[in-house]
């Protein structure tokens, strides 16, 4: 199991859970709910410790630098994540209500909880703060510490983040497995497997569709903003496409992103510097990703989706993501607090949410990277040293 990336155990999990559910006595799925009620609690617990401990070093070493490059690529990489998220909207609203059955749950059950198994104990796990007090907190300190330089206070964050790494890295990530087969045997023996698999397969193939025309799209607007043919500089990338398949990391794919860049005739200077930041802070295939997989959780349990509720959420995924830390999953993670707090999702939803987003937590990875020399290409074409 060790050997097994992320993406494996987590499709391992739900055919176990499957199976399990499918035969189990009571006794033994309140077993497998107990476990998973009491992860669900300590995921709330970590959550603010999330937001602050990748937020606020985020956005204070986003405050030294380059200078215009910086807020430069920072402008286009943020610009970039929102159209992406807007485009998964619209195109959710316009498709998922025609392949999925919006309120099938609700429909089935007047409350979906009550088909799940109660677990034979809790243990209140409360968060030291609430999820918008730890965006505020980690926007004010990330914010104070790149305003007033401030390298003690930068140092305790990037302390903080390194904890909080090692939290998801050694407890969260090899946990959540164990926990996506909980829930998934819970909801086997509630009967809600078939219709929630369904879910995953239309939505997968949307989710893969939207990446690819994304991509285009940047790949468009970088051509004509450079000069130079978009589907040469789309095919240059495809190495560093299929390598972020492997590695499911945006970091960890930063020499091959790099190596590509400079191939497509970007200035070395501003690949060096524009490939790296955007691996932190470009995630626009993820945010496709989360923003179609919590519509499509949304409507199953006949939630709203509407513009006026989806479009803050998109706006603050944008933020949000420069949280995402680098490892599988992180991007889901880093959104936990937002699904929570401004779509209203329980412990059920957020492991559906978690199920889901992994399954094709790779292609988003590669999304992100391809992408990534495309906002190259801009920040290129853009920066007067380019042109000097």
């Amino acid at each position: 199991m060790r050997k097994l990336g992320l993406l494996p155990k987590i499709l391992l999990a739900i055919i176990l859970g499957i199976v399990i559910g499918s035969f189990s006595p009571e006794w033994l799925v309140k077993v497998f709910a107990t476990f998973s009620g009491l992860f669900g609690n300590f995921l709330g617990f970590a959550i603010p410790l999330i937001i602050i401990g990748f937020i606020a070093p985020g956005i204070g070493e986003l405050g030294k630098g380059a200078g215009r490059l910086l807020g430069l690529t920072t402008g286009v990489a943020y610009i970039s994540t929102i159209v992406a998220g807007l485009l998964a909207f619209f195109v959710a609203t316009l498709l998922f209500p025609h392949i999925l059955e919006v309120g099938g749950l609700v429909n089935e059950y007047a409350n979906p909880e009550e088909a799940l198994l109660a677990p034979y104990f809790t243990v209140d796990m409360p968060p030291v703060v609430g999820v918008m007090t730890a965006l505020l907190l980690a926007f004010t300190f990330g914010l104070g510490a790149a305003v007033i330089k401030g390298d003690s206070l930068q140092k305790v964050m990037v302390d903080l983040r390194a904890i909080v790494e090692k939290l998801i890295g050694s407890v969260i990530i090899p946990l959540l497995p164990y926990h996506i087969l909980s829930v998934f045997t819970n909801l086997t023996y509630g009967g809600q497997v078939k219709m929630i698999l369904s879910v995953f397969a239309k939505v997968f193939v949307i989710i893969i569709a939207l990446h690819v025309l994304y991509l285009i799209v940047q790949f468009l607007v970088a051509g004509q903003m450079g000069r130079k043919n978009p589907f040469t500089l789309l095919k240059n990338m495809l190495p560093a496409y299929f390598t972020a398949i492997g590695t499911q990391s945006s970091a960890a794919t930063i020499p091959v992103t790099l190596r590509q860049t400079k191939l497509n005739g970007v200035n070395g200077k501003v690949a060096d510097f524009v490939i790296p930041l955007c691996a932190t802070i470009h995630l626009s295939g993820s945010t496709i990703t989360l923003v179609s997989c919590s519509m499509a959780v949304m409507m199953l349990n006949g939630m709203s989706t509407s513009f006026a509720m989806m479009f803050p959420f998109i706006l603050m995924l944008g933020i949000t993501m420069i949280a995402a830390p680098g490892v599988p999953g992180g991007a889901v993670m880093a959104a936990l607090g937002l699904l929570e707090s401004m779509l209203g999702f329980n412990t059920t939803l957020t492991s559906l949410m978690i199920a889901l987003y992994i399954a094709q937590d790779s292609f988003g990875t590669a999304c992100n990277v391809t992408g990534d020399g495309a906002i190259a290409v801009i920040a290129d074409s853009l920066s007067p040293k380019s042109k000097a």
